[in-house]
């Protein structure tokens, strides 16, 4: 019997909040620079509900900071808070860079072999 179990919510931790695509495609242009919600918009091809949804998921958890400026709101991300995903993808580095040794090995094996 397999049991069904429910994904947890999108506002419970930063793993499930990024789990989302478009979320990471956010997070990583506001990287760059604090924005308004309008140039998001813009730049992501994405309508301006579904932005403020997911800046509100991001916001939620913490991976985005917000402040206003006028009429405006300016949403940028939180680099403290993006440290346990970084932390946490790190440690899949060292398998990466090992397979990419063995790729490139094996790539200078063949051109030998093909020279000889």
């Amino acid at each position: 019997m397999i049991a069904v179990v429910p994904r947890a919510a999108t506002t419970s931790d930063c793993f499930n909040a990024i789990a989302e695509p478009r979320r990471r495609d956010i997070l990583a242009f506001l990287a760059a620079d604090e924005r308004p919600v309008g140039e998001i918009v813009d730049s992501l091809g994405m309508g301006q509900p579904a932005v403020s949804k997911h800046l509100k998921v991001l916001r939620d958890v913490g991976l985005v900071h917000v402040r206003r400026e006028g009429r405006h709101m300016l949403y940028r991300t939180n680099a403290e808070a993006i440290r346990p995903l970084h932390e946490w993808a790190a440690t899949f580095e060292r398998y990466w860079r090992q397979q990419l040794i063995r790729i490139k090995e094996r790539a200078e094996r063949r051109a030998r072999d093909e020279e000889e």
